[in-house]
């Protein structure tokens, strides 16, 4: 006998343990015994043959006395419906199920009904099913009465209706569910009709089209598959009992065995036994009817729900569902094309792995999906990947075995991930991976401090990590990633300590000076996260609200750090001050102190050497990064608000003097004339002056006259031109920084007149003195110069008086045009420059990164002139010269010039049209000058240009309503330019720039129908006679741009019929309204005939008002065809409809031409007379009269329509030319369509074909099953039940630990013939006679 193994208390639900027993409708007896007699009893109250024909609804009857819908009439309050109880939540839903109880021992019909209507309004459904619809129609019939009745108007119901009193309603109504199974799980369960109704009904309502039905019931029938596996798992757990009870009397003594014992306990196995048979067929019914084709829906809630609820039923009853039959359904979905779907197969899949027990029965699955999981990690839903990580994690702590080296690289990398939440888990694997591996010994030895601890190994593992993943800069995000899983191993500061001053252990391998690099810089990072408890720049959306926990947690870690480093920081720098990359991360450290320690813990005397350290390290280095350290430093232990900052200050102004007075005394001999340049005397004139910058940007030292020391160092350059090129950028820095420092004084109020004419003074000066040098040789002091400059304008620009103040009127500076024309063409020499030509980075083009750190240099200073553009400080027909270069540069500036263009737009879209249109204009005239005027149009430099014009045009966007005026605007400006300058070859020719009307044409889809005449009739006013009677070559810009600007205005025919087949198509439409387009359509031409009054004479607008008029009156706008009633949300649509294009619906409603036409047409030919007739009668047929009610009919095919006989047929006119290639377009699509169907289902049948020949189903092929039905690739939604025979399976519950296993034992699911004896039943409906054994 196959014994089943002890069930863990885990797969209870939560109820269980204390409601098995507890309905108070039902039986209280602990052993079962009343149970048994209840459900014998129950089950002699057969139904009749009559009734079973029915599909399980039998005859009604009247209610109860008192009662309506199964709940009591108290106190004269209104009787209400089990939807309405269980839709407002409020009361006890164990209560509203005892009530139905009662109902149904009184009149079962008649609380079936309820329950019933129960399921169909919670579907959204405003139907009813009525006593006699329950006595005298099939569950189809109902099923299709309902979906009549069903209210489309909105698509909402309530599983997806938003709102307060929504928010809890699917877990009422799942709650109902599985307490309603709960409570009738010793007795009603198994009398064969209440199960039976609800089954079939839920099964029959799965089927339906109507997306609101087949969602509802699909979840009804989830939850109740989920809360009869529960009764089944606790049938099992009772027959185990009961068989223990049954051998331990058996094993009495003769004397002492109670025979009658005896025989109650057979019976009452016996009883379980039928029981547990009846539970079977139920969930076999469910699993089959249900879950089989709704696991595959053509809508992802639906095979979510179903998905999720695979996973509880495999966790919950792992004996019987989680073997490889149930794990492929989980296993393919994982391929789903929604991410919500993959989702739930991720925490499906985890809740199996977290137990350990169950890792032998998941052995097969894991070596099959493994790789899909892995690939899974790098899913595009972040959710998605996280739980696919997450899952990895576990499938690690079960098995290290599993997971190859290879898999787990790939999910390693993901730590420096930009989100978080995959990072975090990426942390937590890489955690799980490396550092939880300990051994018994190391575990039971005592825990050592400092260099010996076992935190020591594992932060030497971590920095190997860390420099072999190549990625140096990036420490701050390893820390963050594993910040919550290994926090205790980051925070161990005090063994870093130990690690980087005390000597190795004996037998200890020592840092080499790189691993000590990394340790101080993942220090630095473990730092700043304890002190500044939020993520670093790129994860997370700014700093969020600390709980008092975490704040309680962050003084305590900044407490404890200043204790350790306050001490322990002097030494680490007397030991690395030579080494700049190390000094520069450790000066960090004082800015996350607390600094209140150094006087509460009397540090005095260690802040001391730490000032000393400073102090030597910014005599020693020269480096700007160690320098601006230092200076941040002091900024940092420079705060009033601690005692400290005497002590500090004095320290500080020291420091301060003896470099200034340096200076001052350097640069006086420097300057000397007549003398020549020192390299010794330039060394420590630069050292010096570096010094200085670096401390005048974080601190004022605006006391040391350091302008008139820097303007004379800098206009000496100017004279000599022999000054090196780094004390210049230097000084230019360190000047700005005095005039900022300056401004910062004066805008807080407490400055006099003189101090503001003084800044004033000095502002111009310095800018003057920038402006010289941006002529200077040296590349890197001309960067210098006009960045500089750039910021300066910025700063001082009109916008330096918002914010109240006004006050500093005069300081506003505007730069003139001679200003602008150099930053201009310092822009264009510097920054619009192939690679190679690149000189800037000193010959090291061949490097890689010296390229890119070159193309940062140049983008930098692209940004700060566009910034000028965009603040309205230069001119904005400045950026032409910046705009026309968006094509050549895209990949390296398009981002920059892109976000210029839009901004100016939304300045001034008319300026910026202009502008547009400028750029335009000189790229011709320098295409003209290079090539003359004989140039070819079909040449790469005229088509660069016209593509540069349709990338312009694109940035318009599609609201051609707010762009209306900036469209015009460069329309006219375009054709001025188009007919400015006349033909160099004299009268009769083109003129010079004709050709560029071939570019403006670009736009000319981003004009508005009315405002395409208004442009057409401005464009005749730069035209003669002869030029309208043109047809060379050298003329075709000017016919195709007249032709762009007539498409659409002078012919309705295209945009009528795509407007009605706009209309048409609409699902939901469901009465025809006439077409009044035209009336409207002038009308709006009327109103909006204003804005274009400045292009025309009072002569041409009254031409242009008899143009309209003669125009309405000639052309006529056809009706549309009713479109039918439809009644419901059809998933799979009529496959006779699939085949009809909305166009085809109306093609025989228009002629070949417009009726205003047909004075100027021909006498047709015999062809065409018989086809137009053949149209008119297909017409006839199509198209009823307007009284008739149009009923849903496929259309016949539009007859051939001739090909055009050119020695017999005249020509034919425009609107006949467009009517008859829309006709030929349309049958010709209608005729690939109906091919692309027949080779769908052709290959769908051999896809099936050959998915039943395979041999395994775990194999690779399966997964197509899954994608085929998800989506086809011809966007239909085709029958999810067909060809799904080898999907199906009984559920063959596991024997109990003593009994006797079954003779009928189901095949291998392996065996694929096995597979293809399965028979599935009709999911249309099943009925009662589906559950008959």
């Amino acid at each position: 006998m196959i014994a089943a193994p002890e069930l863990q208390t885990e797969f209870h639900y939560p109820q269980d343990t204390d409601t098995r027993f507890s309905s108070d409708t039902d039986f209280d007896d602990p052993d079962g015994r009343i149970a048994i007699q209840g459900k014998g009893k129950a089950k002699k109250a057969k139904k009749a043959p009559g009734e079973k024909g029915k599909g399980a609804f039998g005859a009604g009857g009247n209610g109860a006395p008192g009662r309506m819908n199964g709940h009591h009439q108290e106190n004269g309050m209104e009787q209400m419906m089990l939807f309405e109880v269980v839709k407002m939540g409020k009361s006890a839903m164990q209560s509203v199920v005892d009530d139905w109880i009662e109902s149904y021992k009184h009149d079962r019909d008649i609380a079936l009904l309820d329950l019933i209507n129960f399921f169909i309004q919670c579907s959204g459904c405003k139907g009813v099913v009525s006593s006699d619809m329950f006595r005298h129609m099939q569950n189809s019939e109902i099923i299709r009465k309902m979906t009549e009745e069903f209210d489309e108007d909105s698509g909402d119901y309530p599983l997806t209706i938003s709102g307060p009193q929504w928010k809890k309603f699917k877990a009422s109504f799942c709650e109902f569910i599985g307490v309603l199974v709960r409570q009738c799980q010793y007795s009603i369960i198994y009398d064969e009709y209440m199960m039976d109704t609800v089954i079939s009904l839920l099964t029959g309502l799965s089927d339906s089209q109507v997306r609101a039905f087949r969602h509802t019931s699909t979840l009804a029938a989830m939850k109740l598959m989920t809360a009869l596996v529960n009764v089944a798992l606790n049938l099992s757990i009772n027959m185990d009992n009961t068989q223990r009870q049954y051998e331990a009397e058996r094993n009495k003594m003769i004397g002492k065995r109670a025979n009658e014992r005896l025989e109650l306990l057979l019976q009452k196995r016996k009883e379980l036994q039928e029981n547990q048979d009846e539970i079977e067929n139920m969930m076999n019914a469910i699993f089959k009817g249900v879950f089989i084709h709704r696991y595959r829906d053509a809508i992802a809630e639906i095979r979510a729900i179903c998905i999720e609820e695979i996973g509880v039923w495999m966790k919950m009853y792992s004996d019987a569902f989680l073997n490889d039959s149930y794990l492929k359904y989980v296993g393919w979905t994982m391929h789903d094309k929604q991410g919500e779907v993959r989702l739930k197969c991720l925490t499906a899949l985890q809740g199996l792995y977290y137990n350990r027990e169950l890792n032998n029965k998941l052995e097969l699955f894991t070596s099959r999906f493994k790789d899909r999981i892995v690939s899974m990690t790098l899913d595009k839903e972040y959710d998605v990947a996280v739980q696919a990580i997450k899952l990895l994690t576990l499938v690690l702590h079960s098995s290290d075995e599993v997971l190859t080296p290879e898999d787990c690289e790939s999910v390693y990398h993901l730590v420096y991930s930009a989100h978080r939440p995959v990072a975090i888990a990426a942390g937590e694997f890489l955690y799980k991976k490396l550092f939880s591996h300990r051994d018994a010994e190391e575990d039971s030895m005592p825990k050592r401090r400092g260099r010996a601890s076992i935190n020591a190994t594992l932060l030497k593992t971590t920095v190997f990590f860390f420099l072999e993943s190549e990625l140096h800069e990036h420490a701050a995000y390893l820390v963050d990633s594993m910040w919550e899983c290994a926090a205790d191993l980051l925070k161990d500061w005090e063994c870093m300590i130990s690690l980087l001053l005390d000597e190795p252990l004996p037998g200890e391998e020592a840092l080499t000076d790189r691993q000590e690099t990394a340790l101080i810089e993942i220090l630095l990072c473990t730092i700043r996260q304890a002190a500044e408890c939020h993520p670093p720049v790129g994860r997370g959306s700014g700093k969020r609200v600390l709980t008092a926990k975490e704040k309680k947690t962050q003084l305590d870690d900044k407490s404890r750090m200043t204790e350790l480093f306050a001490v322990a920081l002097p030494p680490l720098l007397a030991k690395y001050s030579v080494d700049a990359e190390k000094v520069t991360n450790l000066l960090q450290l004082p800015q996350y102190f607390d600094l209140e320690i150094y006087t509460t813990g009397r540090l005095e005397k260690h802040l001391e050497a730490l000032l000393r350290q400073i102090r030597d390290i910014v005599e020693k280095h020269t480096d700007t990064d160690v320098l601006e350290a230092c200076s941040k430093t002091y900024h940092s232990l420079c705060n009033e608000e601690y005692t400290i900052f005497n002590r500090v200050d004095i320290a500080r102004s020291q420091l301060l003097d003896e470099q200034v007075d340096k200076f001052a005394r350097l640069l006086d001999d420097f300057l000397q004339e007549g003398e020549e340049l020192d390299e010794d005397d330039a060394y420590q004139v630069l050292s010096t002056l570096k010094r200085i910058t670096a401390f005048h940007n974080a601190h004022d030292l605006s006391k040391w006259d350091l302008f008139t020391s820097n303007y004379k160092l800098l206009k000496s350059g100017i004279e000599n031109g022999d000054m090196p090129e780094q004390i210049v950028t230097h000084a230019l820095q360190c000047t700005h920084y005095v005039i900022l420092w300056h401004l910062a004084k004066v805008s807080d109020g407490t400055s006099t007149k003189e101090d503001m004419v003084t800044l004033r003074k000095q502002m111009r000066a310095f800018s003057l003195m920038c402006q010289r040098y941006l002529t200077n040789v040296n590349t890197a002091v001309k960067e210098q110069a006009f960045t500089i400059l750039c910021d300066m304008m910025m700063i001082f620009s009109h916008q330096i008086m918002s914010g109240g103040r006004e006050a500093l009127e005069p300081l506003v500076y505007s730069p003139d045009s001679s200003l602008q024309a150099e930053l201009l063409s310092f822009i264009l020499d510097h920054v619009f420059i192939d690679q190679d030509d690149d000189g800037s980075t000193d010959g090291q083009q061949d490097d890689e990164a010296g390229k890119i750190e070159a193309l940062h240099k140049r983008r930098n200073l692209l940004a700060a002139y566009c910034k000028l553009i965009i603040y309205n400080v230069v001119e904005m027909n400045t950026g032409a010269d910046i705009f026309k270069q968006y094509m050549r540069y895209y990949n390296d500036y398009g981002d920059i010039i892109k976000e210029t263009m839009s901004k100016t737009r939304q300045i001034d879209k008319i300026q910026c049209a202009k502008t547009l249109i400028l750029s335009l204009q000189q790229l011709f005239n320098e295409m003209v000058s290079e090539l003359g005027h004989n140039f070819d149009r079909s040449s790469s430099a005229f088509c660069g240009i016209k593509e540069l014009a349709r990338r312009f045009s694109l940035t318009f966007g599609l609201d051609q309503v707010k762009t209306r005026d900036a469209i015009a605007m460069l329309h006219k400006d375009g054709i001025e330019f188009a007919f400015k300058e006349p033909s160099p070859q004299g009268e009769g020719n083109p003129p010079a720039h004709l050709a560029f009307l071939d570019i403006l044409s670009e736009f000319s889809s981003k004009l508005m129908r009315q405002d395409k005449r208004t442009v057409h009739m401005y464009l005749e006013r730069f035209m003669t006679v002869q030029m309208t009677l043109q047809r060379e070559d050298c003329w075709l810009p000017l016919i195709s741009y007249r032709n762009s600007l007539q498409a659409g205005a002078d012919d309705d025919t295209m945009s009528v019929i795509s407007g009605i087949s706009s209309r048409g198509s609409s699902v939901r439409s469901k009465k025809a309204k006439p077409a009044t387009g035209k009336r409207k359509l002038v009308e709006v031409e009327e109103s909006s005939s204003s804005s274009t009054d400045m292009w025309l004479t009072r002569e041409q607008q009254q031409q242009q008002q008899q143009q309209v008029s003669g125009m309405q009156g000639a052309q006529q706008t056809p009706l549309m065809m009713p479109s039918p009633h439809l009644t419901s949300t059809a998933i799979r649509p009529d496959p006779t409809a699939k085949r009809m294009r909305p166009e085809d619906s109306y093609l025989g409603v228009y002629g070949m031409g417009t009726p205003g036409d047909q004075s100027h047409q021909q006498p047709p030919t015999p062809q065409a007379a018989q086809s137009q007739q053949q149209q008119q009668q297909a017409q006839q047929q199509q198209h009823p009269p307007q009284s008739q009610t149009p009923q849903p009919q496929q259309h016949p095919q539009h007859p051939q329509t001739p090909q055009p006989q050119h020695h017999h047929q005249p020509q034919m006119d425009y609107n006949t030319q467009v009517s008859w290639m829309l006709a030929q377009r349309q049958q010709e699509e209608v005729r690939q369509q109906q091919e692309r169907a027949m080779n769908y289902a052709k290959l769908r049948s051999n896809l099936q074909h050959a998915i039943r020949r395979n041999t395994g189903l775990m194999e690779d092929d399966e997964e197509p099953i899954v994608e085929d039905v998800m989506m086809s690739s011809e966007g239909r939604i085709e029958d999810l039940n067909e060809g799904m025979d080898f999907d199906t399976m009984d559920i063959d519950l596991p024997p109990s630990k003593n009994r006797r296993e079954r003779s009928e034992l189901k095949p291998d699911f392996f065996d694929p013939a096995s597979i293809m004896d399965e028979s599935v039943r009709s999911t249309h409906f099943l009925g009662y006679d589906a559950f008959q054994r």
